[in-house]
């Protein structure tokens, strides 16, 4: 059974979307914006969305821990994407028939060539044993993080694989609304899906960090639990959005108990993101590391510098500051 909050596939939306011809607010160069309506998505109510798990939806980067040459490793999400021929052919048929169904891809010739170790997400569709694209024309995978490779640079400096220990943040087990800073073993985050933030990642809106000295961790999907969710309404979650200190979040998480994600992001309702201090950049955090200190201070990165504040409380996360 997959632990909760594990996320292969894009995530749908909470309510039925639109498509406004205007410069998306989300990504630069996206000449539209994706709008929530008012009417709760049916594959929502079908799964009891009413009765799901509310967590929050991070702003970062997507992670998988899985085996890779018999050892837990950390994986980063790479999408196999088309060619610039296939996706302009993609576009065209998308614009003429206002809809991707029934567009027929050549899955060895239209798309970007991926790394040998690249492996496709857990749910998608193969047909003569090839990934078969989603509807964006995407096929969800993951890449192995390797030390030697630059363009994961910040996913390596969360991992020792010499001590099999990842930094992981996450709810303090013994005190409401306290955070934890912990190096966990990767074996015990197998199967699971994080999110990577921290000072480099996507213009690092909960304020960690430095450029002097940069400061990231993962932060398993599921394990925010947002307190006192609204209902599943439009103008409901509109305003708590806006007026309540819970609602400094990028989104919804939605689990339902079938399994179904579903979500809600501040850019669906017309919001900004970030705006002002987050909730979890404005949430207690303690640094708690087992083990001996010696071993960590073996280690060349990231969790030797936590050893100098093992055990210190930090009243905001964006507060932690690491020597050199």
């Amino acid at each position: 059974m997959r632990r909760l909050g594990s996320v292969q596939q894009k995530v749908p939306c909470v309510f039925l979307t639109d498509v406004r011809e205007e410069a998306s607010r989300k990504r630069d160069c996206q000449p539209f914006q994706v709008i929530a309506t008012e009417c709760v998505n049916p594959v929502a109510l079908e799964a009891s969305v009413h009765c799901a798990l509310a967590t929050e939806k991070l702003d970062g980067t997507c992670c998988y821990v899985t085996l890779y040459k018999g050892q837990p490793h950390l994986w980063a999400r790479l999408d196999r994407k088309p060619n610039k021929q296939a996706e302009k052919r993609f576009k065209k048929y998308q614009h003429a028939h206002k809809s991707s169904k029934g567009f027929i891809w050549n899955v060895e010739e239209d798309f970007k060539t991926v790394p040998d170790a690249w492996i496709p997400a857990h749910g998608v569709k193969h047909h003569n044993g090839h990934p078969v694209p989603d509807e964006h024309g995407h096929i969800p995978g993951w890449v192995p993080v390797e030390k030697d490779n630059k363009q994961y640079c910040w996913h390596s400096s969360v991992v020792e694989p010499e001590l099999g220990a990842a930094l992981v943040l996450r709810p303090a087990p013994d005190e409401d609304d306290l955070l934890e800073l912990a190096a966990l073993p990767m074996a015990d985050l197998q199967e699971q899906t994080l999110e990577l933030i921290g000072t480099n990642v996507n213009g690092n809106p909960y304020g960690l960090g430095s450029k002097k000295q940069p400061f990231h961790c993962l932060v398993p999907h599921g394990s925010v639990r947002v307190r006192d969710p609204p209902p599943v309404d439009f103008r409901q979650l509109t305003s708590w959005f806006q007026e309540s200190p819970e609602g400094r979040v990028e989104g919804i998480v939605w689990h339902c108990n079938d399994g179904m994600l579903v979500k809600i992001h501040r850019h669906h309702l017309g919001l900004r993101w970030p705006d002002g201090d987050t909730r979890l950049g404005s949430t207690p955090v303690v640094v708690r590391l087992d083990g001996t200190p010696d071993a960590f201070s073996d280690s060349k990165d990231l969790l030797a510098s936590l050893v100098a504040v093992k055990g210190r409380r930090f009243r905001r996360l964006q507060d932690v500051h690491l020597e050199p």
